[in-house]
């Protein structure tokens, strides 16, 4: 049975696939492989979380259906990650990336592994992805929580890395709209 994913994606290094708002750009044509866009967000400019001595992000989130089980999901992504140049192994972590992709919810779906834990741990936290989440399913509910995107956007604090000058407008989704 196929579901709505949302998959957050995150680069903050040029590579040959370009400068860091192409390379998500065309990550998102890639995750079109694995099933399909149902939503898209805009692009926003977002200061590092953790490691603070990088490039500012670029980063967004698309709701992709798909009938993969999470951990089929997640090596496809990885595939897709070292597709733009991306070595887990060998980088940093939190550093500087050239693609990052996450598996932020799956529907309701709540699962554990040694390699993935979904919906992520970090997402009621991080307003670099909430607020591109909000725009495209500000209404999809956390299955721990039981709270909506929105409201978990709503109880951040406005300081440090959740402050809203820290996640800016860089690029709306504009006429690249899909259809659920």
């Amino acid at each position: 049975m196929s579901q709505v994913t949302y998959i957050g994606l995150g680069s903050n290094l040029g590579s040959p696939a370009g400068p860091p708002a192409e390379i998500v750009s065309a990550a998102i044509e890639s995750l079109a492989t694995l099933g399909v866009i149902v939503a898209r967000s805009s692009l926003y400019r977002t200061a590092p979380v953790g490691y603070a001595d990088q490039p500012v992000f670029v980063n967004a989130v698309v709701g992709l259906r798909t009938g993969m089980d999470p951990e089929k999901l997640l090596n496809c992504l990885l595939v897709i990650e070292r597709s733009f140049g991306r070595d887990r192994a060998a980088s940093v972590p939190k550093g500087p990336r050239t693609l990052d992709l996450d598996l932020l919810l799956m529907g309701d779906l709540i699962y554990e592994s040694s390699s993935l834990v979904v919906p992520h741990p970090e997402l009621p936290h991080r307003r670099f992805v909430l607020a591109p989440l909000a725009e495209i399913a500000p209404d999809a509910v956390h299955p721990v929580l039981k709270r909506t995107v929105r409201e978990l956007l709503g109880r951040l604090p406005d300081e440090g890395a959740n402050s809203s000058r820290a996640v800016q407008l860089l690029r709306p989704a504009g006429s690249r709209q899909y259809q659920a």
